[in-house]
């Protein structure tokens, strides 16, 4: 009856871990449109990307950008050092999406509802070097979409309506970052463009 007892309790530990670790592995999200690095990971696009092509959801990084946040050449990845692939300029040949100045939609997938501060869309300056690694400097110095969410969660898909801006050429980066209300953690996804 103890071997019994005893097994039993081992089996429930091992689920109980099991599960605790899928749960944290299953959590969060990442920007579809414009396509970030992270989904061209996970769908086979881009290979060589390590353990983001699991885990397209867990950019997970300090939140504040850019006051505070990830460190210079560390953005894309959100200063998550096993998800570096992501910061690696590749030579600037990161697949693109084409887009144009004026209306966009920018889409979420989640995999986890957290209670959400608001949605930030930055855009590199004219002139950054797309062979190097993703800095503030590269950065214009304002969001050009900010969307309050007041602490509410979000829905498994959430798409954002703004303007990307003019007078831009060739090819850019648009850096989105969900900030989470409950946590010190943002999650981040950076998109390569092409005008």
């Amino acid at each position: 009856m103890r071997k019994k007892i005893g097994a039993a309790l081992v089996g429930l530990g091992v689920i109980g871990v099991s599960v605790l670790a899928t749960s944290s592995a299953s959590s969060h999200g990442y920007t579809d449109s414009p396509i970030s690095r992270q989904k061209l990971c996970a769908n086979g696009t881009v290979t060589g990307c390590g353990d983001i092509q699991w885990e397209p959801q867990s950019v997970e990084g300090p939140k504040g950008f850019p006051a505070s946040g990830p460190a210079d050449g560390k953005i894309c990845a959100g200063g998550n050092s096993r998800f570096a692939q992501l910061d690696d300029p590749r030579g600037g040949q990161w697949p693109a999406t084409g887009v144009t100045a004026g209306a966009h939609t920018f889409r979420w997938q989640f995999t986890a509802a957290h209670a959400t501060t608001d949605f930030r869309y930055y855009i590199t300056r004219n002139g950054w070097d797309p062979s190097r690694p993703l800095t503030r400097a590269a950065l214009e110095t304002a969001p050009f979409l900010t969307v309050p969410y007041n602490g509410q969660r979000p829905p498994s898909t959430l798409s954002h309506s703004g303007t990307i801006p003019s007078g831009k050429t060739g090819r850019h980066i648009i850096l989105a970052v969900w900030t989470v209300a409950d946590t010190g953690n943002a999650f981040y996804a950076c998109s390569d463009v092409q005008f």
